[in-house]
């Protein structure tokens, strides 16, 4: 709850205080911009209503006052009155001293290695997810904080993986189809459908956006052999940082390039860096996938050794037996991964047998807008 408003630099700034003794200052044209009144956003989707050119170059708060615990502002010269609850003031405070060494991550993800994860792989049944929107709720809040999961009880038939994106979003078409099969193929147009072992790697770098998810879905699978294996790409970077900071730096500072012209017809490239921070150094994405990448050429010459060094570095930690989770998934059984963080990995596998997997991507921001609703249906329930 508030307990103290006080107005200053001539009413450009306001500074709140609440209970617990917390202090957060905010500008009088973000209060504005960012007012909850049905003038400035609409009630029904929240969207603004108004650009920053119909607010006053010159808005101020004239007054302000603290009633019931929510913060009541008069602006200057408009006259117009706007009160905030606490609450959202608290949330939305951007006013921190702290400052955020490069790689950080939010509060939701978690990181992880093999110590920590092998004997507790996030699970659900796709029956019980369907029908429980609690079930549902962890098991995509599981894919938010490990970036990955697994499915029990998919139906052991060609093209069921899609009733694991329907839970919370759409397929995310490509090249490759709706979805593909992943099998041994007499000369393959990718590695993927060998009976070949498979470095960890994160999927189609090569494109722009990159899919963010991936599901594989398995329909047979009796061949020796075949083990899935995921790695927190996220751990990684930590580890590489902690390690040798400047390696860090030179994969995060420079594009790797990746290309694509497995197909006819198909000529995909891209341009990122290997581990991507945000404008605010959060770490967002890991692109690592030895099969597709192309020539470095966005690297200065005289940093190319060191940059080369610490791309092998980050290659052996990869490898790192204490990074890596194993799991073999049976008939039935399908898990889904960020590939915007967890990098995953196949063992090589025997050619008696048969295993036949299916694989389709979809989109993080579909799972994580039907997360949000269904935590804010709980959130509702429970007041």
């Amino acid at each position: 709850m508030l307990t103290g408003a006080v107005i200053g630099d001539e009413g450009q700034v306001i500074e709140l205080e609440w209970r617990d003794g917390a202090r957060a200052r905010f500008h009088a044209m973000w209060l504005r911009d960012n007012a909850l009144d049905d003038k400035t956003r609409s009630a029904g989707n929240g969207q603004r209503l108004i650009t920053i050119l119909d607010i006053p170059a010159d808005t101020r708060i004239g007054s302000a006052m603290v009633k019931a615990g929510a913060l009541e502002v008069g602006f200057v010269p408009e006259g117009k009155t706007v009160t905030f609850p606490a609450a959202w003031l608290r949330d939305h405070a951007y006013d921190r001293a702290e400052t955020r060494q490069p790689g950080w991550t939010g509060e939701t993800v978690q990181r992880w290695t093999k110590a920590t994860m092998q004997d507790r792989v996030p699970r659900a049944s796709l029956a019980a997810a369907s029908r429980d929107r609690s079930v549902l709720r962890q098991w995509l809040a599981a894919v938010r904080a490990y970036g990955f999961a697994v499915m029990d009880g998919v139906p052991a038939e060609s093209g069921a993986l899609c009733k694991v994106s329907d839970l919370f979003g759409y397929i995310r078409e490509t090249n490759y189809g709706r979805w593909f099969e992943v099998r041994a193929e007499v000369n393959p147009s990718n590695l993927a459908y060998t009976n070949l072992g498979l470095q960890a790697h994160t999927d189609n770098p090569y494109r722009d956006p990159v899919p963010t998810l991936q599901i594989l879905s398995c329909i047979e699978n009796t061949v020796d052999g075949g083990e899935s294996s995921v790695v927190d790409g996220f751990a990684v970077a930590a580890a590489l940082q902690a390690e040798n900071p400047e390696g860090f730096g030179l994969l995060s500072s420079y594009a790797a390039r990746f290309e694509y012209a497995g197909s006819s017809g198909v000529r995909l490239q891209a341009k990122r860096p290997m581990i991507e921070l945000g404008p605010d150094g959060e770490l967002i994405c890991i692109r690592f996938n030895n099969r597709s990448l192309a020539p470095a050429v966005d690297v200065p010459f005289a940093e190319m050794g060191k940059y080369y060094a610490a791309y092998r570095r980050f290659a052996e930690l990869i490898e790192d037996p204490a990074f890596e989770v194993t799991f073999k998934l049976e008939a039935g059984q399908a898990f889904i991964v960020d590939n915007t963080r967890v990098m995953h990995a196949r063992k090589a596998f025997s050619g008696s047998g048969k295993r036949w997997l299916q694989g389709c991507y979809a989109d993080k921001d579909g799972l994580l807008s039907t997360l949000a609703a269904i935590e804010h249906e709980f959130k509702e329930a429970a007041e």
